[in-house]
């Protein structure tokens, strides 16, 4: 990987974004490399959950604007008005295929930021399971500044984590929501006053959720993503299938038996 550093302690994979130089904004390649960095940990079963964080200054300051200048080839390469939108509309599924890519990893992903969390840093953080930031960390929807609109997720995940109103003015507005500000409206689950309290503490979260059944850490990822998207009645449906498939698990036998001999269970991958 050119942009990523992936480093797997004790089940938990911390990944990092690796272009400090560029407040780890995210080039082309990059993006390629976001979604096979996610497919991989996807399958690794040895990894049972993942912290995502940014080298250097910034969690993560969106599209390299390198990036958005280099849609110019398709106006110059193709002459068909129609196969020009479809190449540009296939640029687009691809960015957001690679930040679904971190929705639809089975383990679940928690992100440590620091300092901008910007435009497609504010999507990538919204794809993830939990968000936690320091103090001096901040947060915009940037792309109206540009005079797009936020086409990577932000408009549709983020009203389903915080309230739609306050999501409405920070895409219309850009204005930067602070650490302590994005706790307090739920964008984030816990502020803490610096870069090397937060990865600890977001560390040993990721270990307690390690610790437990990997199985039951996949369904409750599965359902809660299920939820969100169906009504109730569905979403009980669902979890009914569920756990009629992996009740018989032999997790919860050895939940169980850690529960009686009063020790710590232990689970395979």
């Amino acid at each position: 990987m050119t942009n990523f550093l992936v480093r797997t302690e004790g089940h938990v994979a911390t990944v990092s974004f690796n272009r400090p130089e560029k407040a780890n904004a995210l080039d082309e390649l990059a993006w390629e490399e976001l979604h096979q960095v996610f497919d991989n940990l996807h399958a690794d079963a040895a990894v049972r959950a993942i912290v995502l964080r940014g080298k250097g200054k910034h969690f993560c300051a969106g599209i390299d604007l390198t990036t958005l200048m280099s849609l110019q080839r398709f106006d110059q390469e193709i002459n068909c008005e129609g196969r020009k939108r479809e190449a540009i509309r296939r640029f687009i599924v691809k960015l957001q295929a690679a930040i679904t890519a971190i929705e639809q990893c089975r383990k679940p992903v928690l992100a440590a930021i620091h300092g901008a969390c910007v435009g497609g840093g504010l999507d990538i953080a919204a794809a993830c399971d939990m968000r936690y930031c320091t103090a001096d960390a901040y947060f915009s929807i940037k792309e109206i500044d540009l005079g797009l609109v936020a086409d990577l997720g932000s408009l549709q995940r983020l009203p389903k984590i915080i309230a739609p109103g306050m999501v409405a003015e920070m895409a219309y507005t850009a204005r930067r929501v602070g650490g302590q500000e994005a706790t307090t409206i739920g964008l984030t689950n816990h502020t803490y006053p610096d870069a090397e309290a937060l990865l600890q503490g977001v560390q040993a979260l990721a270990a307690s959720i390690a610790e437990k059944s990997p199985i039951c850490v996949r369904g409750i990822k599965e359902n809660l993503l299920y939820s969100r998207d169906h009504a109730v009645p569905e979403s009980l449906h669902y979890m009914a299938t569920w756990n009629a498939a992996m009740l018989m698990s032999t997790d919860i036998k050895e939940a169980f038996m850690a529960t009686v001999e009063k020790r710590k269970a232990v689970f395979e991958d």
